[in-house]
């Protein structure tokens, strides 16, 4: 998007064509509303702008709601932004340290400024793309004065040390500029730089969201670093300094499922269990519990083993119900050989299976259409490498 294009939307006639397209969630449908809208006498830059935003707010529901329908977005700016359910968690978390005013420091189209404005925070956006920061100032708008957006670098605009009731949020830009396709960069070339972050960080109460992949080994020891997950997905790694931070927690798992939340932490990576041969059920933890390294405290909350040392799954003889990981009754242990495995699926009618692994170097799709899949029943296939040998564990999700 360029502004041309912003300034098109930016009107009565763009804005209330938009709305009256709703919901476009396919080729087809998009297809019907350019013909629609050309018949009606408008521009191929107005219709091009206006269906191309209706379909990015059809996409946003899933991350925004009931808010992504009066919302403007760029592709990239939606996809980099964060769940308003994440974006929630954030603000309560700013609230419950006293927190009054937050400088949103890269605020992309705006994601966590409406979360903080919406918790009663004062927030001040700012972003160094301006049509970027032109989408945010759209989107904060029913804030009015308590949401201010500027056009700016991070480093000029943030508060000073010692600002009363103040905090930072910072989600440095991870891929290259661009409102549509872009890719990842390296942590050296984020912006603002991670040294910035960190030295912002030791003065001021921040908080730092980072790629859940992020390097464990350059998060700096005086921060609370939280791994969360949103239904199933890893999405973000934030670092939490100064009142921010939790007094005793360094490690922290936040797993989210539709409007409940769960959270593992420890002062410190924990332990692992020791090593147990397979029991009756395999436990998967959760990718923020694996990320956090509180494997060793879930084994142990469950009474669990891990089924291998270098491996993430869990073992027990008894079934376990914990939000922090799946569990999977086992059925039998087969090699792990396409026509065995092939053939035991074939006397159980499983005709729908889902297929993991841990360990082993192979393609689940490929090796799925070497199984010949039929019939009603269904299960689960685990691929894993236990010691120096592989197995195939035909498991029922619980």
């Amino acid at each position: 998007m360029d502004m041309s294009e912003l300034r098109t939307l930016l009107t009565p006639e763009a804005l209330r064509a938009i709305d009256e397209l709703g919901e476009i969630g396919s080729t087809d449908a998009a297809a019907r509303a350019v013909m629609r809208l050309r018949s009606e006498g408008h521009s191929p830059e107005f219709v091009s702008a206006v269906v191309g935003q209706a379909r990015l707010r059809t996409k946003a529901a899933a991350k925004f709601g009931e808010f992504a329908d009066r919302m403007l977005f760029t592709r990239a700016g939606l996809e980099q932004a964060t769940r308003l359910a994440v974006a929630a968690r954030h603000a309560g978390r700013m609230r419950a340290a006293g927190v009054a005013h937050v400088s949103d420091l890269g605020c992309g189209i705006g994601g966590d400024a409406l979360a903080f404005a919406g918790a009663g925070l004062r927030v001040t956006a700012v972003d160094a793309d301006e049509v970027t920061a032109a989408l945010a100032a759209y989107n904060l708008a029913p804030f009015g004065s308590d949401a201010e957006v500027r056009h700016g670098f991070a480093e000029d605009h943030a508060p000073s040390e010692g600002t009363e009731s103040a905090a930072v949020w910072l989600d440095p830009a991870r891929r290259t500029a661009g409102h549509s396709e872009t890719r990842r960069v390296a942590a050296d070339d984020y912006s603002p730089s991670l040294d910035w972050a960190f030295a912002l960080a030791a003065h001021i109460p921040t908080g730092i969201k980072l790629g859940p992949a992020h390097d464990r080994d350059a998060i700096p020891a005086d921060v609370e670093a939280q791994w969360v997950s949103a239904d199933g997905d890893v999405v973000e790694l934030v670092l939490w300094s100064g009142v921010l931070a939790r007094e005793g927690v360094r490690r922290a798992a936040l797993v989210i499922r539709g409007d409940r939340a769960h959270e593992l932490t420890a002062p410190a990576d924990t332990e692992d269990a020791e090593v147990r041969e397979l029991g009756a059920y395999v436990h998967e933890p959760d990718g923020a519990v694996i990320r956090a390294r509180l494997i060793g405290d879930l084994a142990r909350s469950i009474d669990a083993g891990m089924l291998d040392p270098h491996i993430a799954y869990l073992t027990s003889d008894a079934p376990a119900d914990s939000p922090f990981a799946a569990s999977f009754r086992v059925r039998e242990v087969l090699p792990m050989n396409p026509k065995a495995i092939g053939a035991a699926l074939k006397t159980a009618g499983i005709g729908r299976l889902e297929i993991k692994k841990r360990g082993v170097d192979v393609d689940p799709a490929a090796f799925r259409k070497k199984l010949n899949l039929r019939g009603a029943a269904e299960a689960t296939l685990i691929l894993v490498r236990i010691g120096d040998r592989r197995h195939a564990i035909l498991a029922d999700r619980v």
